[in-house]
Formats: C-alpha cells, sequence, structure tokens
C-alpha cells in the first residue's frame, strides 16, 4: 500500500482526474460530432471520417478537442523519461490534424465552408493521424502495462493491464483496416456507404478513451494510504 501525505493525495488526484477528462474528450469526440452536426445545423449526413467534420458546423469542436488532448498530452511527463517522449509526439500529431485537415468530402450537404488545400496538406493530416493512434496504441501497450517502481503489480492492475493490452490491440487493428480501405482499389466503392473510416476511427478513439480512463482508475482503484 503507498502511503501519502495530504498534498501528495491532491497531486495524485488531480493528475488521474485529468486522465480522466482526457480519456472522455476522446471517447466521446465521434458522438459529440455526429449528434452535434444534426442538432446544431440539422445535417443527417454522416461524414466519411471524424476529420471531415472539421468542415462541418462542428469544425470549432473538433480542432479545439484536439488541441486539448494536444495541451495535455504536452504537460504529461508519466514515470519515465520514455511517457513524455511519446505523449509530445502524440501531441504535435494531434496539432497536425487540427490545423492540416483532410480534403474536404465533395458530395457532403454540411459543409459549413469550402477552401482548396495543396496535396500535401492532406499527406500531412494522414500521416499525423496515424501516427497519433500509433502513439495512443504505444501507450495501452507497452507503457501503461508497466509495474510501479517497487515492482508491486496487484490484482486490480493486472485486470487493467488486461484492458490496456486490448484497448492497444483494438487500436492497431483499426489503424491497419482503415490503411488497407484506403490503400487496396476498389474498396471505397463497395464499402464508402457504410462509412468505414468513420467507424473504425471511433471504435479506436472509445479504445483510446477507456485505457486513459482505465489509466485515471476510475475504477479498479487501487488503495492508497
Amino acid at each position: 500500500m503507498l502511503h501519502l501525505n495530504d498534498d501528495n493525495k491532491i497531486f495524485v488526484v488531480s493528475y488521474l482526474t485529468l486522465r480522466i477528462g482526457l480519456g472522455f474528450v476522446g471517447l466521446l469526440l465521434p458522438i459529440v460530432l455526429t449528434v452535434g452536426s444534426l442538432l446544431f445545423d440539422n445535417c443527417g449526413q454522416v461524414q466519411p471520417s471524424i476529420s471531415h467534420y472539421y468542415y462541418t458546423v462542428m469544425g470549432n469542436y473538433f480542432v479545439g478537442s484536439l488541441c486539448a488532448v494536444a495541451m495535455f498530452l504536452f504537460f504529461y511527463k508519466g514515470p519515465k523519461k520514455i511517457d513524455g517522449i511519446i505523449a509530445n509526439i502524440a501531441a504535435v500529431a494531434a496539432l497536425l490534424v487540427a490545423f492540416f485537415p483532410t480534403d474536404e468530402d465533395e458530395m457532403s450537404v454540411c459543409k459549413y465552408f469550402s477552401t482548396e488545400r495543396l496535396n500535401t496538406v492532406n499527406y500531412i493530416h494522414f500521416t499525423a493521424a496515424a501516427l497519433l493512434f500509433s502513439c495512443f496504441a504505444f501507450f495501452c501497450l507497452f507503457l501503461f502495462t508497466k509495474r510501479a517502481d517497487n515492482g508491486l503489480v496487484t490484482d486490480k492492475k493486472k485486470v487493467r493491464n488486461s484492458i490496456y493490452k486490448t484497448c492497444g490491440i483494438i487500436i492497431v487493428i483499426c489503424i491497419i483496416l482503415i490503411a488497407v480501405y484506403n490503400l487496396v482499389d476498389n474498396l471505397e466503392t463497395t464499402f464508402a456507404k457504410y462509412k468505414p473510416t468513420l467507424v473504425l476511427e471511433s471504435i479506436a478513439l472509445f479504445a483510446f478513451g477507456a485505457s486513459w480512463i482505465t489509466k485515471g482508475e476510475m475504477f479498479l482503484k487501487d488503495k492508497r494510504g
């Protein structure tokens, strides 16, 4: 059992709360973007991907959420140096995703504005998005599962590790499937109506959110003295 004074307890609770908050930002992002587009613009058309909501009435929320994620990750250090390095890489990637948007969907009836962008911007967006999700998976599979410095692994920690690994595997699978969908000829024509990129991105974000909420010990919390 860890023994903490009152000041350290406040610090730990605040840090865990931030982790939970970050998890909910990721968890709610697909839901808020989709529902918000319907409620505030009366547009029932689902976008091809999370990133395409940049061009809708929910564009500011999309950018703001990514900036909030980036801000937390910039200041996130974790127990080891590698935690801070991966967090900073993810933070930069999140900002690139936000400020180098994907190409707009010409067929969308929900577009709040229209603009022309160089192909380079789109390449930067997709590369940054892949890097961001890869960092999320790395956190789940290799950082969140590490033992404490004292080597103690509680029963609840074992359960949390199982959740982290499951979330990490889900994110990796989603990354691979999104890449296959976008790179293999004829798949887009066949499956576009099912919005596979949006669905897979949403699943990956749910996994990301679940892992950080678990890391924040919203449940399966170890006792601290």
